[in-house]
């Protein structure tokens, strides 16, 4: 199956789906020109293929591409943040600390 990742703005959150099936999300709350992350997921059945790491890139691309300022509450974003230091730039210099960056 082709895996997508897709926002969806009435349920704040990127779902990323394995052909029809949600196979997981990454909820934000968005204000002005930050998003925030609070909760990804991904299903147990779709686990151990990489969708969370895809579904945070692609999240991260969204929010580089509207020029928005990341704050990743959520523990997945952060981390996937702390492996891909090319993307702590999203995070505004004045919380990086506050979020381990």
């Amino acid at each position: 199956m082709e895996t997508r990742v897709i926002d969806n703005p009435e349920k704040s959150r990127f779902e990323i789906r394995d052909g029809a099936e949600l196979a997981g999300f990454a909820e934000y709350h968005r204000s002005g020109s930050e998003i925030a992350f609070i909760h990804t997921e991904i299903d147990p059945a779709f686990g151990g293929r990489g969708l969370g790491g895809e579904l945070a890139r692609a999240a991260l691309d969204a929010a580089r591409e509207q020029q928005l300022d990341v704050l990743p509450y959520c523990p997945f974003i952060r981390g996937w943040i702390t492996k891909h230091p090319e993307y702590a730039d999203l995070v505004p210099a004045s919380h990086r600390a506050r979020f381990g960056l």
